[in-house]
C-alpha cells in the first residue's frame, strides 16, 4: 500500500511541476517569445508543439495523431503503470525512473487531449557540442526517466555479474 501511495505522488508530482510550468510560461510569455536565462546558452522560448517529440508528426492527419499521439501513448502509460504496480521486485532507481516517465507522458497527454498540442519552453544550445529542440518539464521527466533506467539496468547487470563471480 505505501509502495502505491508513493507512486501516485511520484507521478502526481511530476504531472503537477509541468503543468504548473506551462501555465506560468503561457501566463508570462507572448507567443514566440525568448528571454534568455543565461546568454544564447540557456533560453525560454514560448511554442505550441502539434507533434510529438521536437515536433515530429506534427504534418499526420487528425486519425494517425489521434492514434499515435494519444490512443497508442495512452495505452503504454496504462501498461507501465500496471507493469510498476504489479511488479514487486523493481528496485526503487527502476521505480523511480518509470514514475517519471509515467508523470511525464501523461502530462504531455493531457495536454494534446486538453489544448490539441504541448506547450514547449527550454532551449539549450552549447555550440557544436549540445543542442536541443525546444522541449518542456514533461519531455526532461521522460527523458530522466530513460536515462535512470539505463543506469539501473548498467548497475544490475554489474551487480549480478560480482554476484555470480
Amino acid at each position: 500500500m505505501k509502495r502505491n501511495i508513493f507512486i501516485a505522488l511520484l507521478i502526481a508530482f511530476n504531472i503537477a511541476i509541468d503543468q504548473i510550468s506551462k501555465i506560468i510560461v503561457r501566463a508570462n510569455f507572448d507567443y514566440r517569445e525568448i528571454k534568455p536565462i543565461i546568454g544564447d546558452k540557456f533560453i525560454l522560448q514560448y511554442v505550441e508543439n502539434k507533434g510529438a517529440f521536437l515536433g515530429m508528426g506534427s504534418d499526420m492527419n487528425e486519425s494517425l495523431k489521434m492514434i499515435f499521439l494519444l490512443v497508442l501513448p495512452a495505452l503504454v502509460l496504462g501498461y507501465v503503470i500496471y507493469y510498476i504496480i504489479k511488479n514487486k521486485n523493481l528496485d526503487r532507481l527502476s521505480l523511480i525512473a518509470f514514475c517519471c516517465i509515467i508523470g511525464g507522458g501523461i502530462a504531455n497527454v493531457f495536454d494534446r487531449i486538453v489544448r490539441g498540442e504541448v506547450t514547449d519552453f527550454f532551449f539549450i544550445n552549447l555550440g557544436g557540442v549540445f543542442k536541443t529542440g525546444i522541449f518542456n518539464v514533461a519531455d526532461l521527466s521522460v527523458t530522466t526517466g530513460m536515462i535512470m533506467l539505463l543506469f539501473s539496468g548498467v548497475f544490475s547487470k554489474k551487480k549480478k555479474k560480482e554476484l555470480a563471480e
